[in-house]
């Protein structure tokens, strides 16, 4: 379907072309470029809370001199910058993993162009989590050092990646294939059980006596992903630690994490010349004193790199607290579901506006989406795995849907290329936002409207100037 709009004003006319993206398709649609007669193009990304516009490119003309009296405005100063982005993604879950290697090969190599390359009709993303041993979104619950009740190897001696070898791994180096330079994240959901308390993969304690064994764990994780062509960029030390009702989860104290770091997983890292970086928390927002209490032990503190959060409860702001307590550590934000109950205006938005906005606004260097994909019954998972979680894409057989967690991530990852940094601007009032100028030079905008009507806006950068009219509800990309 195509559409075209003529705008009027001031200085500037906006030609809008609008082509659907078919959910079912492999690729995305989009606008070719404009004709080279075009003068001062500003590119404008948008979708609409409707769907009535998913992903689609607009082409505006800048103007140059006095703006309306008018006018909101929003300044771009690019001398003013704050963090650099490792980038922006998901997590490529088990599940995920075994559904994409399930597609025929074609589909399959066109679905990972899609997502990991740097096309026009690519999204581009870069940073992907992935779970040490099964996640809930896993098939089943598996460590890499599984063992018959009452056994212990205390030497590792049956470590094996062999369940990973499958389809993570298989799909993780067709990845490293189009984006070699994509960064992984790498999260236990439990250590193996026999290292716990309880002896189940749900909740309990890693027993204090096997914390070197479990430090020498994450060890064989990293250096055998390595032999299989996989570089573990970073790891956190356990998936939401204050959580033991997943499956599988362990509870793990602040107090417990500081030991952890300080006295077993740092000194074997450095022993072994690993050079993962090390990140605490990965839970919520309602406990920013979790990161900082362990921070404030000086011993743990010199292996640390920074911590990383979820938005299942708190504030973003929580960011901003344990940044501004350690301004010499790095902040992450690694996680937020869609649910298969929610509206795609609905997340579209507040997704947008916290995760994405919200969080490179409070610091972090890469913002991730939950899980990649999923069935059409929102599985693989684990016994009591999440049942309601609705990934960036539905595979069911051939067929490939694209769902908001797409979208939300598509409209930073597509533009906003890992080394950009975040800049100043000025905001208006109605429209969060978050501004980037990225290492080939471009500046980038990403804008929600909230306002609760269509209003344009003027994006300033030096003396060029664009007005960009944006319907309530819609996000849009604006790269100069």
């Amino acid at each position: 379907m195509k559409k075209r709009f003529i705008f009027l004003s001031l200085f500037v006319y906006l030609t809008l072309f609008g082509i659907s993206c078919s959910k079912s398709s492999t690729q995305i649609s989009v606008q070719p470029t404009p004709p080279a007669s075009t003068k001062n193009g500003v590119a404008v990304w948008i979708t609409q809370a409707d769907q009535s516009l998913k992903l689609i490119k607009q082409t505006l003309s800048s103007a140059t001199g006095s703006l309306p009296n008018t006018a909101s405005v929003i300044a771009l100063d690019v001398t003013n910058t704050f963090q650099e982005v490792d980038g922006f993604g998901f997590t490529l879950t088990g599940g995920s993993a075994t559904l994409i290697k399930k597609l025929p090969a074609a589909s399959r190599t066109a679905l990972l162009n899609e997502l990991f390359g740097r096309s026009e009709t690519a999204i581009g993303v870069s940073y992907l989590r992935v779970s040490v041993g099964a996640s809930d979104l896993s098939a089943s619950v598996f460590s890499y050092n599984d063992l018959a009740i009452g056994q212990t190897d205390i030497g590792l001696t049956q470590f094996t990646l062999a369940q990973d070898t499958i389809d993570l791994i298989p799909v993780l180096q067709e990845i490293l294939s189009i984006n070699p330079a994509i960064k992984i994240m790498a999260s236990p959901w439990s250590p193996p059980v026999w290292m716990k308390d309880n002896k189940s993969s749900v909740g309990g304690k890693l027993m204090k006596e096997f914390y070197p064994v479990y430090a020498n764990y994450f060890v064989k994780y990293i250096q055998q992903m390595k032999l299989k062509g996989i570089t573990i960029d970073a790891v956190t030390i356990q998936n939401e630690p204050m959580n033991p009702n997943n499956n599988p989860s362990l509870k793990m104290e602040a107090v417990e994490q500081a030991d952890f770091i300080k006295n077993h997983l740092g000194p074997a890292f450095k022993l072994n010349n690993i050079a993962s970086k090390i990140i605490i928390w990965d839970h919520n927002c309602d406990l920013p004193q979790y990161p900082m209490d362990i921070l404030a032990d000086p011993a743990a503190n010199t292996f640390i790199d920074g911590s990383a959060f979820h938005l299942y409860g708190g504030n973003i702001s929580a960011l901003s607290t344990v940044k501004a307590a350690y301004p010499n550590k790095n902040i992450y934000f690694t996680e937020q579901w869609t649910s298969k109950d929610g509206e795609f205006g609905g997340d579209l938005q507040w997704h947008i506006k916290n995760v994405i906005i919200g969080s490179l606004q409070n610091w972090s260097r890469v913002a991730l989406e939950w899980n990649l994909a999923n069935d059409a019954s929102f599985g693989p998972h684990t016994p009591g795995g999440c049942t309601a979680c609705k990934g960036a894409l539905t595979i069911d057989g051939s067929i490939i849907t694209r769902n908001v967690a797409y979208y939300i991530i598509a409209h930073v990852s597509k533009f906003v290329t890992p080394g950009s940094v975040r800049i100043a601007h000025t905001p208006v009032a109605g429209f969060p936002s978050v501004a980037f100028k990225t290492p080939e030079g471009k500046l980038v905008l990403l804008v929600l409207n909230e306002s609760g009507n269509t209003q344009a806006v003027h994006v300033v950068q030096g003396d060029k100037w664009v007005r960009v009219e944006l319907k309530n509800g819609s996000v849009s990309t604006i790269i100069i």
